[in-house]
């Protein structure tokens, strides 16, 4: 009359039941009908560990958050661009010139605003770390992209430039470094000789102390972050040989205004790719080092997000309960494998066993 007999089910099955449990609609497998096995066991145990596993990936790359990059047309009108230069030079300081003009006509004697401290080429040739020659295809149509939370860190770092190594001996080099103030429109800065270059008078300097192999330890545009490393940060270039005075290197350099930002803080900063050309030229023309940089009217936003908890959660049951339903789902294929393979061997072994007694009792009759 009430169904349970269909089920299996009495009113005996509910006594000592809570109102709760008595409640449940759904069929249960009396714990007679189950069996316990060893394989079974040890598939259960694989499935919790599996989950217990993507749990925890889930749970750090949550953590960790979703980087999306952003273009869109840059809002506002900013009049400034800081330079952020540190250079070596293997030449004295005293021959050497640093300028910077750009396309608004406006020249800055930056020689006389960044540092030049006199110092030695091998100090920074034997102590520097991570220094490599910039190829012709390293940068090109690049943006070197750092984690998020490198950036927003490196923020908080201190913004000095290192000191100087103390002098030991004769100079041969000269470490230029500072920030710059400029426009923030298309422009180059360049060094080149005392004697050389745009405008330039007094005497000249003679040629055959002309070097201009360099190191660049940094090279950025806006705040200074010396945390953060740009594309032409530790890059070192050679003249091919001592006899090679009149030689030209070029960079240009793509700026793209950056925004770095979480659901915490953000930074604006730029980043820029570059492609380098360095070739001999005839001593008519000027020799140094000239760096060509042009500013993209366009922003680059780059978040950082790795939604709510509510998320989280969603997507840690899902990952839970889709390991369960498909490990069962295997368990039981499996399972089905293994059992009809079994029945095919026994009822393989029976035949044989039944055509040897037929075979025995033929050769009785004979």
């Amino acid at each position: 009359m009430n169904g349970f007999a269909d089920r299996g089910l009495s009113e005996g099955d509910f006594e000592g039941k809570s109102a709760l449990k008595a409640f449940d609609a759904f069929p249960k497998t009396k714990a007679s009908y189950l069996q316990q096995t060893s394989s079974g066991a040890n598939w259960t145990l694989l499935l919790i560990v599996t989950c217990v596993w993507l749990s925890i990936t889930e749970s750090m790359r949550w953590w960790v958050g979703t980087t999306h990059h952003t273009f869109s047309v840059e809002k506002g009108i900013s009049h400034d661009l800081q330079i952020n230069l540190d250079i070596v030079v293997a030449m004295q300081c005293k021959d050497l010139n640093v300028n910077v003009q750009d396309a608004s006509g406006d020249r800055i004697l930056a020689g006389d605003t960044l540092k030049m401290d006199p110092t030695r080429w091998n100090w920074w040739k034997e102590k520097s770390k991570n220094i490599h020659k910039l190829g012709n295809d390293q940068g090109k149509n690049r943006y070197h992209e750092e984690d998020v939370h490198d950036y927003l860190g490196a923020a908080k770092a201190k913004r000095r430039f290192p000191k100087t190594p103390k002098l030991r001996g004769t100079p041969d080099s000269c470490r230029i470094y500072g920030t710059l103030e400029g426009n923030k429109v298309q422009g180059d800065f360049h060094i080149t000789a005392r004697g050389h270059g745009y405008m330039a008078f007094g005497d000249h300097l003679p040629h055959d102390e002309f070097n201009f192999s360099h190191q660049i330890n940094e090279l950025s545009f806006g705040p200074y972050y010396p945390s953060l490393h740009n594309p032409l940060d530790n890059t070192r270039a050679f003249i091919p040989t001592k006899d090679d005075h009149f030689y030209k290197f070029q960079y240009y350099i793509s700026v793209v205004p950056t925004l770095y930002t979480d659901t915490r803080s953000k930074i604006f900063t730029n980043q820029y790719a570059v492609t380098e050309q360095s070739h001999a030229v005839p001593e008519m023309a000027v020799p140094g080092v000239f760096v060509k940089f042009d500013i993209e009217p366009i922003m680059l936003t780059i978040s950082e997000e790795n939604g709510g908890l509510i998320a989280l959660l969603v997507r840690l049951v899902n990952v839970v309960s889709g390991v369960m339903v498909a490990g069962g789902w295997c368990f039981r294929v499996g399972e089905a494998i293994i059992s009809a393979w079994g029945r095919r061997s026994r009822r393989s072994d029976g035949l044989g066993v039944l055509h040897g007694r037929s075979a025995s009792m033929e050769e009785k009759k004979i």
